[in-house]
Order: C-alpha cells, then structure tokens, then sequence
C-alpha cells in the first residue's frame, strides 16, 4: 500500500467487519442447503478477509487497476508491514497453504 490509500481503520475494526461478513457468507450458504462440511474449508479467515479488502483498497486507489505477480506480492508485503499481525495471513496467501481454496485469486488465475 503506497501514500496515496490511507489507514482504514484499526485491526480491530477491520476484523469485526470481516468476521460479519465471514458470517454472512456461511448464513447463504446454508440457507440454500449446503452442507457445512462441503464448504467452510474453502471459505477464508478472517484475517483473510482482512488483507483482502486492504488489497482491495489498493487496487481502487490504482485506479482499479488489477496488480500484476510482482505488485501483488509488494501489496501483501506491504500490509504485512503496516498490520504486523495480518502477517502470517498475508504469507499463507503467498505461499503454497492456500492452493487448496477456490477463491483464492492466484488459483483462479493459474492453468
């Protein structure tokens, strides 16, 4: 995240947003009758809903511009920096321990 896209909110605040969302989705989900089982792997953390709507606040910031390998990786680093407690997330996300979930941005670009 550059200058130009300022601090939200603090972590705490962030969280609890995404924890409502989090709770959201699984609220959906069995609403239509999925099996719990079937689907809370695939769904993210908390944490990584987190870096995902910081992310999100970059790329608007960008002009809507979607980043490529090189500035996603810079943009989670990034977030690592400014939220030290998001860091294990932002590096699961990085790393190979996410490759198993569908909504996972790098596994729906690759081959």
């Amino acid at each position: 995240m550059s200058e130009a896209v300022p601090r939200r909110a603090s972590l705490e605040v962030l969280r609890a947003e995404a924890a409502d969302e989090l709770a959201v989705l699984i609220q959906e989900r069995l609403l239509s009758g999925e099996d719990p089982w079937d689907f809370m792997e695939e769904l993210p953390s908390v944490d990584e809903l987190v870096v995902f709507l910081l992310r999100a606040d970059n790329i608007s910031a960008n002009d809507g511009v979607r980043p490529n390998a090189a500035r996603h990786y810079r943009v989670l680093r990034q977030i690592a920096l400014e939220y030290p407690e998001l860091t294990s997330a932002v590096w699961g996300m990085l790393g190979e321990g996410s490759r198993h979930r569908r909504w996972d941005a790098s596994i729906a670009d690759a081959p």
